[in-house]
């Protein structure tokens, strides 16, 4: 397809689906170049928006801005920015208990149910509406046009799903055709697999390649052990995400693909955040969200200090998520983009690490391929999974009111299908799950030995 009528097949799809997509893709064009006051004055608007509708439709929200009073000031659309930090902070735990007093079922366009990826090893159900899906894909339209990449443009996609596990989605491999990507699966990555890929990124020739930033830097680590330097003359970023993005992965996968690299912030509940720009910080879509940056006793950290990204989403009306604790460490830049635009800038992101894990035929899977199964399950409050060998899965489980034996049963049906059938999957129930030594949480933790030209990548 030519990127001018795969754009206007996505078009004609978003507008099909009532997502306001391109039109929210032109006012985030031209609201990045407002100055900074105008900017928050333009997010304190749509603070005032967001509560009232979260007064009006989610019990849970409309106590705590009633308690806070901020009701009368909410209902006068009169707000300010400085005045949210009177509200509390909300974590997982409370999305988790109160979603049925959060969700505004009648919002515009359908509240549709979704779930985290489980990284956090605290998987969520939760509701999104047409506004946030609308913000989620125009806010990374226009990261990509800071590279040069526009929308219709060939990308490729180094992800997973569940269909992996199926036969193949033919109708969703057509619409991905007819917009122009191409989807590689990161849940099987074993050598041969690795060359398909490789061979297939050169028949494509995309001008943006995103995937998680492990998968990406091990299939570049893969392509320079095989001696391959992949000839993707289209080529001009490549977009990471999901993961850390550390400074070895980001030289390797430069030095392999030849283009920049650039890195993504975002969560499945609050949806896409920041992106990275020219000039190595990533900017907020500050038109979607307010950040705080707050220590461990909830108070702001001095700019360029590191703290907990707390988040309101400006366009999470089915489900609000209003000073949302996301328990990623970020640092806020204390500078302004280079280029001019007044969005927010971050300085660094300490998000959550997860491993490969490898199946028992010794192709890779990044962690989520296990994360998936988890988070599926009703009845798991935390889990932990530790791959002992390639034919033995320790799964630890903070067992919640929905646990069941119909649960347990179906983390291993689950994850035999992943992993192979020969795998051991071996259950346990705890009351909580320590971090590691190092006083951090891997949620994901494989003790399998990979290949010495690929363990550096992958670490």
């Amino acid at each position: 397809m030519t990127p001018w009528l795969a754009r206007s097949v996505y078009r004609l799809q978003e507008a099909a689906l009532g997502r306001a997509t391109f039109p929210y893709l032109a006012e985030l064009e031209r609201s990045q170049w407002l100055s900074r006051p105008e900017l928050e004055a333009l997010q304190a608007r749509k603070l005032n928006r967001l509560l009232q509708k979260a007064l009006a439709h989610s019990p849970w929200h409309a106590a705590r801005v009633r308690n806070a009073g901020l009701a009368d000031q909410a209902a006068a659309g009169a707000v300010a920015l400085a005045d949210l930090a009177r509200l509390p902070t909300m974590d997982k735990a409370d999305a988790r208990r109160h979603v049925e007093e959060l969700v505004w079922r009648g919002v515009p366009g359908g509240a549709f149910r979704y779930n985290t990826g489980g990284s956090s090893g605290e998987p969520l159900i939760f509701y999104y509406g047409r506004d946030r899906q609308a913000s989620d894909a125009a806010g990374r339209m226009r990261a990509r046009r800071w590279w040069g990449v526009e929308a219709g443009e060939r990308e490729a996609y180094l992800w997973g799903a569940p269909v992996e596990l199926s036969k193949t989605d033919r109708v969703k491999t057509l619409r991905d055709r007819l917009v122009n990507q191409l989807v590689l699966n990161a849940f099987a990555m074993s050598s041969a697999r690795m060359d398909e890929y490789l061979s297939a990124l050169a028949a494509w020739q995309p001008s943006c390649l995103y995937g998680y930033a492990s998968s990406v830097a091990l299939l570049a680590a893969h392509a320079e052990a095989r001696g391959i330097k992949p000839a993707l003359r289209r080529l001009k970023v490549v977009c990471t995400t999901g993961e850390p993005l550390y400074p070895h992965q980001r030289e390797l996968i430069g030095r392999v693909f030849g283009v920049p690299v650039a890195n993504e912030f975002g969560s499945r509940d609050i949806g896409f955040t920041a992106h990275e720009a020219p000039g190595g910080v990533l900017l907020l879509t500050s038109e979607s969200h307010i950040l705080e940056v707050l220590d461990s006793a909830g108070l702001p950290v001095p700019l360029g200090a590191s703290g907990e990204a707390v988040v309101t989403g400006l366009t999470s009306l089915a489900q609000p998520f209003i000073r949302y604790r996301t328990g990623d460490v970020v640092r806020l830049a204390p500078a302004q983009d280079s280029g001019g635009r007044g969005l927010h800038a971050i300085a660094e992101v300490s998000g959550r690490q997860t491993d490969f894990v490898v199946r028992e035929d010794g192709a890779l899977m990044h962690a989520l391929a296990v994360i998936y199964v988890l988070r599926a399950v009703e009845g798991v409050e935390q889990f932990k999974c530790i791959q002992h060998s390639a034919l033995l899965m320790e799964v630890l489980v903070v067992p919640g009111p929905a646990w069941s034996d119909a649960a347990r049963a179906a983390v291993v049906a689950g994850l035999g299908a992943r992993l192979g059938t020969r795998v051991e999957v071996a259950v346990r129930e705890v009351a909580d799950i320590p971090p590691e030594a190092s006083g951090k949480h891997r949620y994901v933790v494989s003790h399998v030995q990979l290949a010495a030209e690929l363990r550096q990548a992958a670490a």
